[in-house]
């Protein structure tokens, strides 16, 4: 008999909520500009924390700062983002609440200058998915050319708490590249829904 065993990327743990955003979310190309903003603020959140972690409070920070709305985000007063430091439904760390707010007007300034941000996001990587094929967890690098390209690129439009191994991170997420090895469950899934 064969193993009927479901074979999911070697990162994952077994936490429902984590499979789900395995096998619905990690990898799937995500151009939606807005959608791409949440997943960069997330991602400066995780540092130095599991994604597990920043998962679990999505939910709330996407509560708290309005849908990831950068024009609503951008209106923060001084005072709010204080209150938000007391916040124990988000990740109490003054300095990356600060970078969802100055990440907010970065995005409103790459708008102003007639700037689709999901163009700018997926011009590092041609329009389209780079598709790996790792066998192993172990293979797959914690940053590449690309994320350190993109990372400098940001930092020099003024978006913060984004260095190059939270900017291949990203990548992942949002599908950028395909990281799932090569026996994942998911990985045939999202090569059949990207065909041309």
């Amino acid at each position: 008999m064969g193993d009927n065993t479901i074979k999911r990327c070697e990162w994952l743990s077994d936490d429902p909520l984590y499979i789900k955003y395995h096998d619905e979310e990690w990898g799937v190309p995500q151009y939606d500009s807005l959608r791409l903003f949440e997943m960069l603020c997330l991602e400066g959140q995780q540092a130095g924390l599991s994604w597990l972690t920043v998962l679990k409070k999505r939910e709330n920070y996407r509560q708290v700062f309005h849908g990831f709305d950068p024009y609503k985000i951008s209106n923060f007063t001084k005072t709010e983002l204080l209150e938000l430091k007391k916040n124990s439904s988000i990740i109490r760390h003054e300095g990356k609440i600060q970078a969802i707010f100055e990440n907010s007007l970065c995005y409103l300034q790459l708008v102003r200058e007639g700037t689709d941000f999901s163009d700018f996001i997926w011009s590092f990587v041609g329009k389209k998915p780079i598709v790996n094929y790792w066998v192993q967890n172990k293979d797959i690098p914690k940053e590449t050319s690309t994320s350190k390209a993109l990372a400098k690129a940001l930092k020099k439009k003024g978006f913060k708490f984004l260095e190059s191994k939270t900017c291949y991170a990203f990548m992942q997420a949002c599908g950028l590249v395909n990281d799932h090895i090569v026996s994942c469950i998911c990985r045939q899934t999202l090569q059949e829904s990207t065909i041309d």
